[in-house]
C-alpha cells in the first residue's frame, strides 16, 4: 500500500512537502529520489523515525537502506558516532555486531530501544556491557536508574551480567 502510495504522490515529480508525509513512505523511495527536497542525511534521520518493521528485517531493501546511510553519514569504518546516531534512529537496530562492539559505549541507551536483536547483536551488546567500559561504567556499578535507561537491553544480559548488578 505505502509503495503504491508514493506512486501516486510522486506521478509529478517529488513534492516539496514531502517531509509532510508518513515516514514510513520514504523506505520505498531512494536517497537520489529525495535529494531534490533534501540532504542524504535528513532523508536518513526522518527513515530513523519511521516505522522499520513495514520492511521485513533480514530483507534487502532494508539491509541496502542501511548501507546507504552509513555512506551518506561517511561512517568510518564500524565506529558510530554520537551525532549519526542520532540521524540513524531506528535503523541502529540493524547494525550488526561489529558496530556493537566499536560503538557501543556509544550505542547502548539506543540499542535499548529496539524490539528485538540477532544473535550477533546479542553477543556483542554483552561484549560490551561485560568490559565496563560504557557511559554507565560495569554492571556492578549500576543503579536502578541505569537499569530504567537500559531496560530494553535486560532481556540480551546473561547470567554473569545479572549476576554483576547490585541488588
Amino acid at each position: 500500500q505505502l509503495s503504491c502510495l508514493l506512486r501516486m504522490v510522486t506521478l509529478h515529480g517529488i513534492p516539496e512537502d514531502l517531509d509532510t508525509y508518513p515516514k514510513e513512505l520514504l523506505l520505498f523511495l531512494s536517497p537520489s529520489d529525495y535529494a531534490a527536497t533534501g540532504s542524504c542525511s535528513q532523508y536518513f534521520s526522518n527513515i530513523g523515525e519511521a516505522n522499520l518493521d513495514v520492511l521485513p528485517r533480514e530483507s534487502p531493501q532494508r539491509k541496502q537502506l542501511l548501507l546507504e546511510a552509513l555512506a551518506c553519514l561517511r561512517v568510518p569504518g564500524t565506529q558510530i558516532n554520537e551525532e549519526s546516531a542520532e540521524i540513524l534512529g531506528r535503523l541502529l537496530c540493524d547494525l550488526g555486531g561489529e558496530y556493537i562492539r566499536s560503538s557501543g559505549r556509544t550505542l547502548l541507551k539506543d540499542l535499548s530501544q529496539c524490539e528485538s536483536f540477532l544473535p550477533d547483536q546479542e553477543e556483542a551488546i554483552r561484549d560490551v556491557i561485560s568490559s565496563g567500559n560504557t557511559t554507565f561504567g560495569p554492571p556492578a556499578a549500576w543503579s536502578a536508574f541505569t537499569l530504567r535507561e537500559l531496560v530494553g537491553l535486560i532481556p540480551v544480559f546473561d547470567h554473569n551480567i545479572l549476576q554483576q548488578i547490585p541488588k
